[in-house]
């Protein structure tokens, strides 16, 4: 019995991590990032884009990341 529960507990908590812990930690880092990264850091964006895939889906909706509007001296 026990032993089912730490089981479920860590199927969680990898799931969790994988969904949601991870991916907001991409997003962040890739904001961070994006405009001055080297070829090969940028081949490892790429990757774990394509890794992270479902979790940075989820979290779509929910972030927004789009530059802040510019502002002219008037």
């Amino acid at each position: 019995m026990t032993v089912t529960l730490i089981i479920a507990a860590l199927y969680l908590a990898l799931a969790g991590a994988y969904l949601l812990v991870v991916p907001a930690a991409l997003y962040l880092y890739l904001q961070k990032r994006w405009y001055v990264a080297s070829s090969w850091e940028r081949a490892f964006m790429y990757f774990l884009v394509f890794f992270f895939f479902p979790g940075l889906l989820l979290l779509a909706p929910v972030l927004n990341f789009r530059p802040r509007s510019r502002q002219i001296p008037a």
